[in-house]
């Protein structure tokens, strides 16, 4: 048994008991203050309120032009927060968690995830066509229903709910703490970096966050279909798993040597067949072996179909050998009168 550090990197003998997040009450508070604060932001901007002369001061401010000496280490950390790479990375993590722990739950987790993170965000952004600070045409505007697609923000949801599934999917209470913290530092840091660049409004960050955060909270309550899935998935690869034993018990293997042809398979009978009847070719004569007419070939095989007819008698192929001496028989001599 191994004792080092790297003794945890190796696959779990059998599947460990994971306690499953469940819907309580301190969660459904916040899942319930979390959308009131999600449904005031959007009331406040489709009504431009102070919140959209927030925006449009923060535009005109251009932190980019502020301090643009760190303008090029926010280029590549706001990566953070795409959808592609987060998700290779994150998927790959959680790919390791699905095999040493013998359960889909993690991919799957990511999934539904990433699912309901397409669907209400890609939802929002359609019906709402807010344009961004680059594309505004009007001072003061909330440029809603302009035919653009950054309220609320999918960085800001994104780097939310792919590196809060890592929290969420924690196996101890103390992994989840530092993980939940750790999580929303990054997803805080991707948001203010947005609006740094000038990519979104400070309100598209803070509906961000708020989305993402309801997608990390109702996971729980699809724990159940993730439960069925698994399950049906499982019991597919179980069923495939057989059919492919079963294919290999009928088809015979013959060793094949490294390099070599491989033998050629001998044909088939049908059951039921009866036996070919096999006769002897090239058989040499008695006389002919004793003269030392040299080694005798061992004889040869030909298969010949069993027909109804009467089979003939082999005959040797040598031309038959007269005895010596005369035919007559021997006669008595006359008896003579005296």
């Amino acid at each position: 048994m191994r004792t080092d550090i790297f003794a945890r990197l190796d696959r779990e003998p059998e599947p460990p008991k994971i306690e499953v997040p469940g819907m309580t009450r301190t969660r459904l508070a916040l899942f319930g203050g979390t959308l009131a604060f999600y449904l005031a932001i959007v009331v406040a901007v489709l009504l431009s309120t102070w919140l959209v002369t927030l925006d449009w001061k923060i535009m005109l401010f251009r932190p980019y032009q502020q301090w643009p000496e760190i303008h090029g280490f926010l280029d590549y950390y706001v990566v953070l927060g795409q959808r592609g790479p987060t998700a290779v990375m994150v998927a790959a993590w959680l790919g390791w968690r699905s095999w040493r722990q013998h359960t889909l739950r993690p991919l799957l987790s990511l999934g539904a995830a990433l699912l309901l993170l397409n669907v209400t965000v890609g939802a929002v952004k359609i019906g709402l066509g807010r344009l961004g600070p680059h594309y505004a045409t009007q001072v003061g505007s909330a440029e809603l229903f302009a035919g653009g697609d950054i309220f609320p923000s999918g960085h800001t949801a994104n780097a939310v709910v792919t590196w809060g599934i890592l929290a969420y999917l924690a196996t101890t209470p103390r992994a989840r703490r530092y993980l939940s913290a750790l999580s929303a530092v990054v997803a805080l840091g991707v948001g203010l970096t947005t609006v740094y660049i000038g990519t979104h409004w400070l309100s598209d960050v803070m509906l961000g966050w708020a989305a993402g955060l309801l997608i990390l909270l109702a996971l729980p309550w699809c724990e159940s279909p993730i439960a069925r899935a698994e399950a049906l998935i499982l019991s597919l690869r179980d069923r495939l798993r057989e059919q492919l034993r079963a294919r290999r018990r009928l088809v015979p293997s013959l060793p094949v040597a490294t390099g070599g042809p491989r033998p050629a398979m001998p044909p088939q009978r049908p059951a039921g067949a009866e036996e070919p009847v096999r006769e002897i070719i090239g058989v040499r004569s008695g006389r002919s072996a004793a003269r030392g007419e040299g080694r005798l070939a061992p004889p040869l095989t030909t298969p010949r179909t069993h027909t109804t007819h009467s089979a003939h008698a082999v005959r040797s192929e040598r031309t038959p050998v007269t005895p010596a001496g005369s035919r007559r028989p021997p006669h008595s001599r006359p008896l003579t009168g005296g």
